[in-house]
């Protein structure tokens, strides 16, 4: 084999190894690329979904700040509302206080009278005859006003 030939042959196998090198370089960087297009796309979805998550949850929060705000009026409602059962409660106090009082002014009028009146004998119960009675008749309630009433 003369050199020549050894040389062609030499040239084609570096020619040949240099383009298997740029060959397998080239699909390798085409290799990466889509890697990094596929971490692109994987990223962008992750995003996207996480984007959904949020506007879900910030919907929850709003859910929740409501319930949170309607039981915060109920809870005022009802302190007002026991409020006002307190005041009643108290006025019926103050009421039925006063009403004893008059029920004793009237029995110590009715006694005066008793004491006054030279018609009265001494066996009669003194201050109870039906005109001149005090308490209320069977069945009536004592403040005048009735059970459900609530006049002030």
């Amino acid at each position: 084999m003369d050199t020549t030939t050894v040389w062609i042959i030499v040239a084609i196998v570096v020619v040949l190894i240099v383009l298997l090198v740029w060959f397998l370089a080239r699909r390798s960087r085409a290799a990466r690329e889509r890697q990094v297009e596929a971490r692109r796309e994987e990223a962008t979805e992750l995003r996207r979904e996480a984007e959904h998550d949020r506007i879900a949850v910030q919907e929850r929060e709003a859910s929740a700040a409501k319930l949170d705000a309607e039981a915060r009026m109920s809870q005022a409602e009802a302190d007002r509302k026991e409020a006002e059962a307190a005041r009643l409660q108290e006025e019926a106090r103050e009421r039925n206080a006063r009403v004893g009082e008059h029920r004793s002014e009237i029995d110590e009028r009715l006694q005066r009278a008793d004491e006054l009146d030279p018609d009265r004998t001494g066996d009669q119960d003194p201050g109870r005859t039906p005109e001149h009675r005090a308490d209320p008749p069977p069945g009536e309630p004592r403040d005048g006003f009735g059970t459900d009433d609530r006049r002030p």
